[in-house]
């Protein structure tokens, strides 16, 4: 396998369905040498992946997180790395985001209702476990009801964004998710940036704020994405990055971990400037 980094992954600590410690040894399995778990505003997973990875110990984790941030009508998600993670004031802050999550689900699992499609909230929780509950959970559900088959279709037809029964939570604007990173001595990056509309206009605010790289080597990203990506990254001097998102969902198609991600020296170029970053502050 080519591919031995990958920074973008999830586990039960928010919507992946590995938990930390399984998902490290599919990491081993693959051939993986440098990873960052990045669970959905929460890093209560990092503890029990630490100590997994213990078994690889020529592996490199990378603590991270995913926040959502909003600006301009669009959706942002900003990925953190080489975070102080144990930091007090951080973590009430995740955790704060994680209760606007759980408001959130009850409110899209009231719509459905409203429209007919009957869950139990209790079970959306039950799929949640101890993590972050999110809209997998709710599709999950779904699923298993028989409402959809797959879940994007419980996505496209009822949880996405603009769809009938999805509702907001509080977020970060991108710049306060840079800087709630930047807090805990962490670099930023801009995940899925195919996501983002009107991306190039919006990335001199995020420059400017101290966005550190974007991903480009994404999930299942098409060659000629990447190039196009690539070549966007360089013209505003960010760090090429990326991985397989993966959340286990066992989807038709779904990357895999090693499937997609930036070469070794991206991984250099961002300790780099986390280690510049640590000096000057």
């Amino acid at each position: 396998m080519s591919v031995t980094v990958d920074l973008h992954s999830h586990t039960t600590a928010s919507d992946g369905r590995l938990s930390p410690g399984e998902l490290i040894d599919l990491f081993g399995r693959r051939g993986l040498k440098t990873v960052a778990i990045t669970d959905h505003d929460t890093t209560n997973g990092l503890e029990e992946a630490f100590k997994a990875k213990r078994a690889y110990p020529d592996m490199v984790l990378i603590p991270g997180v995913e926040l959502s941030a909003d600006s301009k009508d669009t959706e942002m998600h900003l990925l953190g790395y080489f975070l102080d993670y144990e930091n007090d004031s951080f973590q009430k802050t995740l955790s704060r985001f994680r209760e606007g999550r759980v408001g959130r689900a009850r409110t899209m699992v009231k719509k459905l209702s409203d429209m007919g499609v009957d869950l139990k909230w209790e079970r959306v929780l039950e799929f949640a476990g101890d993590g972050a509950v999110g809209r997998p959970h709710i599709a999950r559900a779904m699923i298993e009801m028989g409402h959809v088959g797959s879940m994007s279709e419980a996505f496209d037809k009822y949880l996405g964004r603009g769809s009938p029964v999805y509702a907001d939570r509080a977020k970060f604007s991108p710049i306060d998710a840079i800087e709630l990173i930047h807090s805990v001595n962490g670099l930023a990056v801009l995940a899925h940036p195919s996501w983002v509309d009107n991306l190039e206009s919006q990335l001199p605010l995020l420059v400017e704020a101290g966005l550190a790289g974007m991903e480009v080597h994404y999930s299942s990203y098409s060659l000629e994405l990447i190039t196009e990506l690539e070549s966007l990254a360089n013209r505003f001097g960010l760090v090429p990055c990326g991985g397989s998102d993966y959340h286990a969902n066992n989807n038709d198609g779904e990357a895999l971990p090693g499937d997609q991600g930036p070469p070794e020296e991206s991984v250099d170029r961002l300790r780099q400037i986390a280690i510049q970053r640590t000096s000057i502050h």
